[in-house]
């Protein structure tokens, strides 16, 4: 039987973990004005003539916004009874990213850049206005995404060997002047026309050139059709599958629990 944790402890993980009382939404949002403006007071400060100004502001509020953030860190590892399977969860590892840079900063020039890491823990925005419904979706693209890896990795392997094929033959085809200047050259340019982006910086002038880049783009249509397809077909069976529910286990500090689920399926706490 699992000790029941202080009363604290547990007022604690509902202010911090959940979002259902007032007390756990207002620290949610509250959160998330010191993650937007943190960002935004990296984002000025990388403006010369905002930094030569405000300079020592910048530095004085992005550690302010640090210590802030490292508090908070540590406190949602204080009120879970397991908190290293909370550190490398996918949230604690965001949060850990979140304050590195910071800490960097002092060994390394250049690392404050690194701190726009935080706008990964907007994420949490889901958690305070309780939208289990987007939450859900998510999940749902998450393992449909996971379950076409494999589909899609050799596709990209057709992809990159048709690229590499017709790369080499529009070498041969056009004349350097035309920027084709070498296989990866033109690999370059397959890629760019493939994909129907098109930059323009290089460009066949024959005209054999010009009809296999006609072939080269109506094949792009079909191929960005053809992840979509098998992406779509993994979500249509993952929506099949069992729901989850928004409880997070306040043993461990995890989510993705099944809704009629009595224990946590990581670390095995009462939910």
């Amino acid at each position: 039987m699992q000790p029941i944790p202080p009363a604290w402890q547990q007022r604690l993980h509902k202010v911090i973990y959940e979002s259902d009382t007032p007390a756990g939404k207002a620290f949610d949002i509250a959160l998330l004005a010191c993650i937007l403006t943190s960002i935004l007071v990296v984002m000025l400060d990388s403006v010369d003539s905002l930094h030569s100004r405000y300079g020592g502001l910048f530095f004085a509020l992005e550690w302010t916004f640090t210590i802030l953030f490292t508090i908070e860190y540590i406190l949602r590892l204080v009120c879970i009874r397991k908190p290293f399977r909370f550190v490398f969860s996918l949230l604690g590892v965001i949060d850990l990213l979140a304050l590195i840079p910071s800490y960097l900063s002092f060994l390394f020039a250049g690392a404050q850049s690194l701190l726009v890491l935080r706008a990964l823990r907007l994420l949490r925005i889901f958690r305070i206005f309780r939208l289990v419904h987007f939450i859900s979706e998510m999940r749902f693209l998450t393992v449909a995404i996971g379950r076409s890896l494999r589909k899609i990795s050799i596709f990209i392997l057709f992809v990159l060997t048709c690229v590499i094929i017709l790369g080499s033959v529009i070498y041969l085809v056009e004349d350097h002047n035309a920027g084709f200047t070498s296989i990866p050259q033109s690999v370059y340019w397959a890629i760019v026309t493939i994909t129907t982006v098109g930059y323009g910086d290089v460009a066949p002038a024959t005209p054999l050139g010009k009809f296999i880049a006609s072939f080269i783009m109506l094949l792009g249509y079909g191929i960005i059709a053809v992840p979509t397809g098998i992406v779509t077909t993994e979500m249509a069976h993952a929506y099949r599958e069992k729901g989850h529910s928004a409880n997070v286990c306040p043993g461990c500090g995890r989510e993705g629990h099944d809704t009629d689920a009595k224990f946590c399926k990581f670390c095995g706490t009462k939910l």
